[in-house]
């Protein structure tokens, strides 16, 4: 189970917590893939996700597991590696909200498109955590999805049996190379608490969102597993991933009609 909450917190976090960078990582780091052999040099966030215009609104989002890798086999593999072969090809269908929303203190207000009145897109976190939660663990496992009043690049989702999921945005960059491309990449530290133990990694997630259409958005993602340093194996392999998942990402805008039906 532990194993499916990292990739289910994987997808969440993809489409929560974005961030403007400097032009071209991001473009250069979804290019080198699958050869990834360490973490990018990516800035601490100081902000919540500011999404393009036409992400706003609520959408059905379908996310399919299309390729899972383990760079350094057999030497080191993930526990549940193998089981989550299981989730190849499968499609997970859910809801999630994008809304305009006044940030105070938007740290992109430098760009002269911008102000701190504006109404600025960002997920509505709650509500898109808890339904991509129930989507992949199941309703009876899922009691809710908060994040931090003070810090948006935290949330906790509280499990049944008193387990937690506590993740902590700890890197961030966005670029968008044009009117209908935006890509992402976020590093993510992800503390998974049961009352007797404790399990922490990282996850990198990679993202390339591209517009369909006003009511369509397809995406890549990218996401890479990194062991912590209380892991046994963590000197074996550094800061080298030691397992790739590769999505598809579907986004079908909900119109006003449908939401009331």
């Amino acid at each position: 189970m532990r194993l499916v909450i990292i990739l289910l917190l994987n997808l969440l976090l993809m489409l929560i917590y974005p961030q403007f960078a400097e032009a071209g990582q991001v473009a250069d780091r979804l290019a080198a893939y699958p050869n990834w052999k360490g973490k990018p040099n990516i800035s601490q966030p100081n902000t919540d996700l500011i999404y393009p215009k036409w992400m706003e609104g609520t959408w059905t989002a379908t996310s399919i597991l299309r390729e899972q890798i383990a760079p350094l086999a057999p030497e080191i593999v993930t526990p549940g590696f193998e089981k989550n072969k299981k989730y190849l090809n499968q499609a997970f269908t859910f809801q999630v909200r994008f809304k305009p929303q006044k940030l105070a203190n938007p740290s992109i207000l430098s760009l002269s498109s911008l102000s701190p009145k504006q109404n600025l897109i960002v997920a509505d976190r709650a509500f898109n955590g808890e339904n991509i939660a129930k989507a992949y663990l199941g309703d009876n496992q899922v009691l809710s999805v908060k994040g931090s009043a003070d810090n948006p690049n935290r949330q906790i989702t509280f499990l049944a049996d008193n387990n937690q999921l506590v993740s902590t945005i700890t890197g961030r960059s966005q670029e968008s190379p044009n009117s209908q491309e935006f890509l992402t990449l976020e590093i993510t530290q992800q503390l998974f608490q049961r009352p007797s133990s404790i399990y922490l990694n990282e996850v990198e997630t990679t993202t390339d969102y591209h517009l369909i259409n006003p009511n369509k958005v397809e995406a890549k993602q990218i996401t890479a597993i990194y062991l912590s340093p209380e892991d046994p194996d963590y000197f074996k392999a550094i800061d080298r991933p030691v397992a790739v998942y590769q999505y598809d990402l579907l986004l079908d805008k909900i119109t006003d009609k449908e939401m009331i039906n």
